[in-house]
């Protein structure tokens, strides 16, 4: 990483007095792990940072990195509402509120004298955040309701975006794209060492370690690359603890997801020729597994081990509104936003999630499938 570029990252953290993390949609063990590691270099820096996914607070799995529970699901007092009053003729005496039919009800009396309305003046504050950090995030859009729901919060305030994908938009204000990467959490490695290497102690290592290991399935997938292997060992070096990572990532399993991998895969089907299998869970499975939905990336893992020749996996269940959700992934070169673009998946081209309003899960499936496969 450049020298210049570098510098530029530091001053802007730096200058920043409250920096705000993203992990996006379907960012998986890697963005969590990432999000974790590089909220605790910025607390280094003495930068308090908050921590957002839009998936939710952190997967039981990653539950042994330290302050996981930092992450939150949604953002929320982004801007505070201020009331002005000029008193400088008519002090207040006392100051009362009240709810009334869903208003607030604000109640001033002066020690003498009144107030007119000219008095009063209304505004909004600046926002909570002066900076933010997207993690694997390749557009905007990614982010999910964290930016549908504050689009003006992105457009305003300065963005850091890191990323290992060649679909990145390159949307931030600074960007730290690298695609010789495999994972966010290598990145944010190759970014803090170049910042500062005495920034990563052992809990920064193991964080980013995890991501690693996770987003490589423990460095056995295709796009491991010496450079990959070079950093993981860094990161042992710098105290990282590869037996725990392993042990909470591959060999720890409650006994109601072990209920739910089954009841999986007995329905497991496959088309060979497309390279896809898939498999449903109903409400019921969840109930008679005694397991919940943040168990769900557990058995797609699960489903992957099993299917070794599979590329496209799609594992489809009904949430407990009685809704259709799908979560896709797909091994390159298999694009799953391309595939399944019909049914308007949000996430990454890897991993994706697609909801089905008002369809059962076997309508679902066809539509899925037509989609994966070409076959209707």
């Amino acid at each position: 990483m450049a020298l210049k570029e570098t510098q530029q990252i530091l001053e802007t953290i730096k200058r920043s007095s409250r920096p705000l993390i993203c992990v996006p949609r379907a960012g998986g063990a890697d963005g969590y792990a990432a999000a974790i590691g590089l909220a605790r270099v910025l607390e280094k820096l003495d930068k308090n940072a908050d921590v957002v996914a839009a998936d939710g607070t952190t997967p039981k799995n990653l539950h042994f990195l330290q302050k996981h529970e930092r992450i939150q699901p949604r953002l929320e007092n982004l801007r505070r509402f201020v009331i002005e009053l000029d008193a400088s003729k008519t002090k207040v005496d006392e100051l009362t509120y009240e709810m009334k039919d869903e208003k607030l009800l604000i109640h001033l009396a002066p020690k003498t004298g009144s107030w007119e309305s000219k008095d009063v003046t209304l505004s909004a504050s600046g926002y909570r955040y002066d900076l933010i950090i997207c993690l694997g995030s390749a557009d905007l859009e990614s982010c999910a309701h964290l930016y549908a729901d504050h689009p003006d919060f992105f457009y305003r305030t300065p963005i850091i975006n890191v990323d290992h994908r060649a679909e990145n938009e390159h949307y931030g204000h600074i960007n730290v794209v690298d695609l010789t990467a495999v994972a966010t959490s290598e990145v944010c490695h190759d970014l803090v060492e170049a910042i500062e290497p005495g920034l990563l102690d052992e809990d920064v290592a193991t964080a980013f370690l995890t991501g690693m290991i996770a987003k490589t399935r423990s460095f056995k997938t295709r796009e491991v690359t010496p450079k990959t292997l070079q950093t993981a060992s860094k990161l042992v070096a710098r105290g990282a603890k590869r037996e725990l990572i392993v042990h909470h990532l591959y060999r720890t399993r409650s006994v109601p997801t072990l209920r739910l991998w089954g009841r999986a895969l007995a329905r497991l089907k496959s088309d060979a020729g497309a390279h896809v299998v898939w498999t449903l869970l109903s409400k019921q499975d969840f109930l008679h597994a005694g397991a919940e939905e943040m168990d769900l990336p557990d058995v797609v893992d699960e489903l992957i081990a099993s299917s070794p020749d599979a590329k496209i996996v799609a594992l489809l269940y009904e949430t407990d509104d009685r809704g259709i959700v799908g979560i896709l992934r797909a091994e390159r070169p298999f694009d799953i936003l391309a595939l399944a673009a019909p049914l308007k998946p949000n996430g990454t081209r890897e991993e994706a999630r697609v909801a089905f309003p008002g369809k059962t899960i076997v309508q679902a499936e066809r539509e899925t499938l037509a989609c994966l496969t070409g076959k209707t």
